[in-house]
């Protein structure tokens, strides 16, 4: 499975809006619109949280037109800066939206809701918990174990940014130890810290957590960037198969902020 993680675009309601000196919309359209360019179409697409900023329908119907013509798969997860009921209502029909378990080309990708109404860090909840244990526990019986992936918008450990990592995913033991036992899993990527960062999962070094850029702006960085560009729009290319590690690409787009309001 190719999968094509962004994260973070912040849009609005008011699609000439601007969030952090930035215009959302024409960022998000530019990045995809340059990735089909490329020729280059993933089997699918994942944005991994704070897709909406103000939290509005109009800014989930921006989100909804922007994919009505994306050729492959969608994935949507919730992030903070979310309001899971009207993305359901507005793209529920486009997307898979977390929590969820997509299985494509003989690889599973588990989608899991951080987001916790009203707060800024995240939360996955006891009924969450039962419900990845329970799938986690069904598949130990599977010889070979499916390529898993495990997606979230909130990190699930620090990343070494006190100002991130005061608002990350709260009580991650339970998740931890969840994720310890495992079968398949190849790698956890998430958003929310708006920079790319590396680091692998406590008690499993072959297992790499990623954090993805932001379409919108850049955040630290705790890590140097790979490419140099830490402010520049990005993503992850992510490659999942059964005889191979998690293999990841970071990607970075040039896109002129618009001059006319």
């Amino acid at each position: 499975m190719q999968l094509l993680q962004l994260s973070d675009p912040h849009l609005l309601a008011n699609g000439r809006g601007r969030y952090r000196g930035t215009r959302p919309l024409p960022r998000l359209r530019a990045v995809l619109t340059q990735v089909l360019a490329s020729g280059r179409v993933p089997d699918l697409l994942l944005i991994s949280g704070d897709l909406c900023q103000d939290e509005s329908w109009g800014g989930y119907a921006h989100l909804r037109n922007l994919l009505a013509a994306w050729p492959s798969p969608v994935a949507l997860l919730c992030g903070n800066h979310d309001h899971p009921q009207l993305l359901r209502a507005a793209l529920g029909r486009r997307a898979v939206i977390a929590p969820a378990v997509l299985e494509l080309d003989s690889c599973r990708l588990v989608l899991l809701s951080s987001h916790r109404p009203g707060r800024t860090e995240g939360w996955l909840g006891d009924r969450q918990l039962h419900w990845l244990g329970h799938q986690i526990q069904r598949w130990s019986d599977q010889q070979p174990p499916q390529p898993l992936l495990i997606a979230l918008h909130h990190p699930p450990v620090a990343i070494g940014d006190p100002s991130m990592d005061a608002i990350g995913l709260r009580d991650t033991g339970p998740l931890l130890a969840l994720l310890a036992e495992a079968p398949g899993l190849r790698g956890v990527v998430f958003g929310h810290v708006h920079q790319y960062w590396q680091g692998v999962l406590p008690g499993r070094s072959a297992v790499p957590m990623l954090g993805c850029p932001s379409t919108l702006c850049g955040f630290g960085p705790v890590q140097p960037c790979p490419l140099g560009r830490p402010a520049d729009p990005g993503g992850l290319w992510l490659e999942l198969t059964a005889a191979a590690p998690l293999r990841h690409q970071l990607l970075r787009w040039t896109i002129p902020e618009p001059q006319h309001a």
